[in-house]
């Protein structure tokens, strides 16, 4: 089944793009908006409503795959491509990609998708927004060429099974930390709440604001449990602020904080994703493995979980191979094609480490769905409720599309033979 058409539309995404540079430097927020002139290239504002490109991979039969190009929310920061705006980058799809794309054959999701990631234009790559989007509209358009779901397609073409149970998935609060946890708790979410713990401020100088959130939090799920037996993960974003409070190399300091926080959440898990920020991709996995290491031989019961300086497919591989904390969070658009994503998964798993496929709350519902049908082709330990920071909107996207797929292998429809 060959390729006839590639067909561009502007979109919009479930969240916001901020210039973290000006953020970090002091802008003082206005309600939902930020006062103040943006410091990194391409913003027009610190906070600008985040866009998408949809992109539809026409097949001469006439079905259509497709996807959703969309980047991080701190686009352009942390070595990141620059902002992604859909007149831009529109022009790029439908001409050079365009180009490359019609005439093709749709029968390999992960050779097409793999061109696509390599294909340089005027020497340079595609912005990782575009390799996203189009490789979703690729793994699509495979998928209906030849009658299978996406997470078969995946499963066939990297040798996995596709999974029959659901998959852990992990809600974001934002900064609504308190009344989006009652909204987690009383839709059962697997792992809660991120927290958005991104300034001492509210971590605290020594640590208490956090230490009381997770008090606050053990107390408010035990006294709303959903159904008898739920037992959530804590899983808490403190954005490098523990490094900052204690010393991003004082392992034992760090250790010591952590462990009165495990204890705080008792009988609970706790994962603490990004607890320090050593301000270099080397110094990043330095610290996160002697911190794990610090942990791990003092049996105290708290996962880390890399995010920052941790960004490629290579990052996620340097960073499993050393042990750089417990859980790697594969953060999906900015691995660019999203077979990149299925291959750092599996790769993790390989090596022992923890899989977080991740994202971003400024993505789209569709790309959303295509990162589900992924993971259940790759089975990560947890995946993002996406886009979005409401809870609702993000849960249920992911929720349902997980379930739609459980649903069809039940009745054994788009299932490889």
């Amino acid at each position: 089944m060959k390729i006839k058409h590639v067909v561009c539309s502007a979109g919009r995404t479930g969240f916001y793009f901020d210039d973290q540079k000006a953020i970090k430097a002091g802008a003082r927020a206005d309600g939902s908006l930020y006062v103040g002139a943006p410091q990194t290239p391409g913003f027009s504002k610190i906070r600008q409503a985040g866009e998408s490109v949809s992109v539809q991979i026409v097949l001469e039969d006439g079905q259509i795959g497709w996807g959703d190009c969309a980047a991080v929310q701190y686009s352009g920061a942390g070595g990141r491509d620059p902002l992604f705006l859909a007149d831009t980058f529109i022009p790029v799809i439908e001409n050079d990609v365009a180009q490359h794309l019609i005439g093709q054959e749709a029968d390999s999701f992960r050779r097409l998708a793999t061109d696509i990631d390599q294909m340089q234009v005027a020497g340079k790559r595609l912005h990782t927004a575009i390799r996203y989007g189009v490789s979703q509209a690729i793994l699509d358009a495979v998928a209906k060429a030849s009658g299978l779901t996406m997470a078969d397609v995946v499963a066939k073409e990297y040798g996995t099974q596709v999974r029959t149970e659901p998959l852990h998935i992990f809600t974001q609060s934002g900064d609504g930390r308190y009344d989006n946890a009652d909204k987690m708790i009383m839709k059962g979410a697997d792992v809660l709440p991120h927290g958005l713990f991104n300034s001492v401020e509210k971590t605290g100088q020594k640590g208490e604001g956090l230490l009381e959130y997770i008090k606050w939090l053990r107390k408010r799920v035990l006294e709303h449990l959903p159904y008898e037996g739920y037992k959530p993960i804590f899983h808490i974003d403190v954005y490098g602020t523990i490094g900052i409070v204690f010393g991003c190399s004082n392992y034992k300091g760090m250790a010591d904080y952590l462990a009165t926080l495990a204890e705080a959440a008792h009988p609970f898990a706790l994962r603490i994703e990004g607890p320090m920020d050593s301000d270099g991709r080397e110094e990043q996995m330095r610290d996160l493995r002697g911190l794990r290491q610090e942990l791990d031989s003092r049996g105290i019961p708290v996962e880390i979980v890399a995010d920052e300086w941790c960004n490629t497919l290579e990052d996620v591989k340097y960073f499993a191979d050393n042990k750089a904390g417990h859980m790697i969070q594969v953060k999906t658009p900015d691995l660019g094609s999203i077979h990149n994503t299925c291959e750092a998964v599996l790769y993790c798993k390989q090596q022992g480490v923890g899989a977080y496929q991740g994202g971003t709350c400024n993505e789209t519902d569709r790309s959303a769905q295509v990162c589900v049908q992924c993971a259940m082709a790759t089975s990560p330990d947890q995946i993002l409720a996406k886009p979005g920071m409401g809870v609702d909107e993000g849960f249920m996207v992911v929720y349902n599309e997980m379930n739609r797929i459980l649903a069809l292998r039940r009745h054994d429809i788009g299932v490889a033979k």
